[in-house]
């Protein structure tokens, strides 16, 4: 991400409530050298500024408050519950123009982590497919917003934020 030696993962694990305070430090840090990263590699700084912007908001809104997560633990489920889900219900107006941005952020970022060995090979693969799966998350949107007679339920386990047990 940049010439700065890269944070070990272990350093992103959250058991408390200043371990969550710490890491959202540290991730907004990771995250300016990330779009410092991008823009001196020649991309538009609009762009990178915009895809920074993406992986900010999945990673100190989603995955570190409400998941608790170390960032470097994500798997394309997580992504797929932030889009499917979280994004949908926590949002006034959910929108495609703006989860689309937000998820081009979140795949660039991944893709950056496991070109400098935060995440193993792969893993960026799938997060990558889970956010290409516009067309899915444009119906989930859509649904939601078609929601009536207490279909919420329904609605939710369709993809749910939490795992529930096999009965």
């Amino acid at each position: 991400m940049s010439q700065a030696a890269p944070i070990s993962a272990s350093t992103f694990e959250i058991s408390t409530l200043d371990d969550e305070i710490r890491v959202d430090h540290l991730c907004a840090d990771l995250l300016q050298r990330f779009c410092a990263h991008l823009r001196d590699n020649g991309m538009d700084p609009l762009e990178a500024a915009t895809l920074a912007r993406g992986a900010d908001y999945f990673l100190r809104e989603f995955v570190i408050p409400d998941r608790r997560m170390n960032i470097y633990a994500v798997t394309a489920n997580e992504v797929r519950q932030f889009a499917a889900n979280w994004y949908i219900v926590r949002n006034l107006e959910p929108n495609m123009e703006e989860l689309e941005a937000t998820l081009r952020g979140v795949d660039a970022f991944y893709r950056d982590c496991a070109d400098n060995g935060q995440i193993p090979q792969g893993v960026d693969t799938a997060i990558s497919a889970a956010c290409s799966d516009l067309d899915f998350y444009a119906q989930r949107i859509e649904s939601f917003w078609a929601i009536e007679d207490g279909g919420f339920e329904s609605w939710n386990q369709f993809c749910p934020l939490k795992e529930t047990p096999d009965k």
